[in-house]
């Protein structure tokens, strides 16, 4: 018997909606549970074919224990060790080599030095930086917000100089991204399941959370393939099986704004009824397609074009695309 895992938090109605599907489906040799830890022990196997993690970016207890699952045989969804390594920042790099629109957006060091460091640490830091580039390149309204993410935690909009430099006072020692406010027309955000599982939604960042998928925004199918092709292409580059993609469109334009969301929202009264039920099918559809093709003992982890072909690799093997885009 092969079991299916899930990691998970505070949220409720995603996890047990989605064991429960797989378990429904009966699916021989297959059976899901919440995840039960009693002991970790170095490269010894946690008993789990694949587990869907949605807790381990913020207790480092569980990535660490992932990590050994995965080396040990585990196919963790999302990769460990590639969620660890990545950040928002590094997200946008990757987008402009793959050839889809982001905001124009730099790098800023941490207003206040890390710990155990001094002045003396940042000799190869100009001081000041080129402000007045900077602040050309990226233009105004612009958004500064933490280059690893986080939510909206500390996420500031700027409307001048002047009120950057008092926001980015605030900041302390978290790395900050300055970014282009892009004025859009239309929102959309996307669940990816398994790089080939695309579900287009409409969305309204704007509204209080509970009405952001209340939205209904009159665009070109042109329009929803192009977001299907960018969804696909950063999530392969990106090695995510797991994650939501989210565009604004400017003059006709979907620019990515936000790509790295590896335990993304699902929980039913924030994304709606169909939005649940079709997330909690594919990603239980494809957890027990990742169950039956995985092999104990070995390296059962999926990794993106841009560490593949980084490593020299080659390309990911081609991921058969048995859905098209689903518009919400």
């Amino acid at each position: 018997m092969k079991k299916i895992g899930i990691l998970f938090g505070q949220e409720r109605s995603f996890p047990q909606a989605f064991v429960d599907r797989i378990n429904d489906k009966g699916v021989k040799g297959i059976k899901a549970e919440p995840v039960l830890i009693d002991k970790v022990v170095q490269a010894e196997s946690c008993g789990y074919a694949v587990i869907i993690d949605r807790i381990s970016q913020d207790v480092p207890f569980y990535r660490a224990f992932l990590k050994n699952a995965a080396a040990t045989g585990t196919a963790v969804i999302n990769n460990p060790f590639w969620w660890s390594a990545d950040e928002k920042f590094f997200n946008n790099v990757l987008a402009v080599k793959l050839g889809v629109p982001v905001p124009k957006t730099v790098l800023l060091p941490s207003k206040d030095h890390p710990e155990d460091t001094t002045s003396n640490s940042f000799s190869n830091l100009a001081f000041p930086l080129d402000w007045e580039s900077i602040f050309s390149y990226v233009g105004f309204p612009a958004f500064m917000k933490p280059h690893a993410g986080g939510g909206w935690k500390s996420v500031y909009k700027l409307k001048n100089v002047d009120e950057f430099f008092e926001k980015f006072s605030e900041t302390e020692r978290l790395v900050m991204m300055l970014q282009e406010a892009i004025e859009f027309d239309a929102y959309f955000r996307c669940y990816c399941i398994g790089r080939k599982h695309v579900r287009i939604m409409h969305y309204e960042p704007r509204n209080p959370h509970h009405l952001r998928y209340v939205a209904n925004h009159n665009v070109p199918d042109s329009l929803i393939k192009t977001m299907e092709k960018y969804v696909l292409a950063l999530c392969e580059g990106l090695g995510y099986d797991f994650n939501t993609v989210e565009f604004a469109v400017r003059d006709g334009i979907p620019i990515a704004i936000d790509f790295c969301n590896p335990a993304p929202d699902a929980d039913i009264n924030s994304v709606g009824k169909e939005n649940f039920d079709w997330v909690v099918e594919m990603s239980a559809a494809y957890a027990i397609e990742r169950a039956q093709a995985q092999e104990p003992g070995k390296d059962n982890l999926t990794w993106g074009t841009y560490i593949r072909e980084s490593a020299g690799a080659g390309p990911a093997p081609a991921v058969k695309k048995t859905s098209r885009a689903k518009k919400a």
